[in-house]
């Protein structure tokens, strides 16, 4: 690396100067054993000046890439130190994923696989007064494989540059290849915009965006499974500007089909969904940066599915969605690669406002309010091995006697789940994790244990905050 050398003589310098000015100590002390120390400070400050370096390097390839000055010639942004997240702005995410060759396109496969023990059937798992929907719900008991993930992606041209995902799933014993991601978007907007186009991760909150071998644990919290169906995805427009300031502010917009819960039956000729989202965030000295989000959703929806699959639920009427979350990372002196941690949190809080109809019943009139939150930590205290706990909270209202006996009825306290993690990295491309659940949102307790693989080949772009 050129910086390196750069760095390195005034380190010898320092050293230089400490061996002439601490001569009568080392005669007391023992001038083999300051020198070994010395060493040592010396190896760190390399170490830390090296991880700093690579840093810098990666930022400052993003911001050429987003301000349509290089050409690029790698296939994805710089590995992140092992067991931590590379720190990029929202808005350079896209633009580097594809820097190998500007026009080749950059393909990675994620393999994902899984392991879960319940003291309840999950078959017969639900939440009451919280029908899931979407995918949500537990994983398959025993050994499984989870979603094996194929992207390619690209530069378009000097103009755009484009992404697809296909997650290839195991469904009731068949191998179903699906579309989870296809979007184009542009890269040479002025002052800070960028539109995306396609099949996308909705960009609400703070874990939806999130692809599945990126969570901190195994599952998505309660909150986003009742509310979301594990993860919003939709076909549409996205629209991102990020200001001009010395702080991080993004502002954004999205119109989406509405043809994926909490949506449904693509409403409103195909206009069914649309969000807006804000977030700010910054450094507190050289170890502590921070984020916070804001977000509404409001979605229609038409015969919207939930609950069991043999008498679904069915709803039609509006969605509407608000999210509120906090990130906050401490690394000392920036270098998360020997320890770090990670404090992350989201409430969100819905309304809607319609009708259901139940397999028992004809439609009956639905307005209630609803919410959940969910607060998670995860701490990194030497390489490799990371450890997190995450508590979770469902609550809202009674809906009307008429309910009575039927799955939007809630029973008991307000549904809960505490979970421990911990996972092993060798690279940022593998991962072993181990997570105990104790689950007390359906009728009866349950202790859940789950064990997961996660591994990458080819490119991989590196993730946001």
């Amino acid at each position: 690396m050129t910086l390196r050398s750069e760095y390195l003589p005034p380190a010898r310098a320092l050293l230089a100067c400490l061996l002439i000015a601490c001569p009568p100590a080392w005669a007391g002390d023992g001038p083999a054993a300051e020198i070994d120390v010395l060493r040592e400070e010396l190896r760190q400050m390399r170490a830390d000046y090296e991880s700093r370096i690579a840093d810098l390097e990666a930022r400052l390839d993003a911001a050429e890439q987003a301000d349509g000055r290089s050409a690029g010639t790698g296939s994805e942004q710089p590995p992140a130190p092992s067991g931590y997240e590379a720190v990029i702005p929202q808005s350079a995410q896209t633009v580097t994923l594809a820097r190998d060759s500007s026009f080749n396109p950059a393909i990675g496969v994620t393999f994902q696989g899984q392991a879960w023990a319940y003291d309840q059937d999950p078959e017969d798992y639900f939440i009451p007064g919280f029908p899931l929907g979407g995918e949500a719900g537990p994983a398959a008991e025993g050994l499984s494989l989870a979603e094996t993930e194929i992207t390619v992606s690209a530069n378009v041209d000097d103009k755009f540059t484009a992404m697809l995902t296909m997650p290839v799933v195991v469904e009731d014993g068949e191998v179903v290849v699906e579309l989870e991601e296809a979007w184009v978007e542009t890269l040479a907007l002025p002052g800070g915009m960028a539109l995306r186009m396609g099949r996308m991760f909705s960009d609400i909150g703070y874990l939806n965006k999130r692809h599945f071998h990126s969570w901190d644990f195994a599952d998505q919290p309660l909150v986003y499974q009742v509310f979301l169906g594990s993860q919003y995805i939709d076909d549409g427009l996205q629209f991102r500007w990020l200001a001009p300031t010395d702080f991080y502010l993004e502002l954004g917009a999205e119109l989406l089909r509405g043809d994926r819960y909490p949506a449904a039956g693509a409403a409103n000729s195909g206009l069914g969904s649309k969000t807006l989202f804000a977030r700010t965030g910054g450094d507190i000295g050289f170890s502590n940066s921070w984020q916070f989000g804001l977000s509404w959703l409001t979605a229609d929806a038409v015969d919207r599915e939930s609950g069991g699959e043999d008498d679904p639920l069915l709803f039609s009427g509006t969605t509407d969605l608000f999210i509120a979350d906090f990130v906050w990372k401490w690394a000392p002196n920036g270098n998360s690669k020997q320890r770090n941690f990670k404090f992350q949190a989201e409430y969100l809080w819905r309304n809607e406002d319609g009708s259901y109809t139940t397999p028992d019943s004809p439609a009956g009139p639905w307005d209630l309010d609803q919410s959940g939150w969910y607060a998670q930590a995860i701490y990194q205290p030497f390489p490799r091995w990371r450890f997190g706990a995450r508590v979770e909270q469902l609550s809202g209202d009674t809906p009307g006697p008429e309910w009575l006996d039927t799955p939007l009825y809630p029973q008991g306290g307000d549904p809960r789940r505490y979970s421990l993690m911990a996972d092993w990295s060798n690279s940022e491309f593998s991962r072993l994790r181990f997570q105990y659940n104790h689950d007390r949102a359906s009728l009866e307790d349950d202790n859940q244990f789950g064990l997961q693989y996660i591994f990458s080949i080819g490119a991989h772009g590196a993730h946001t905050f």
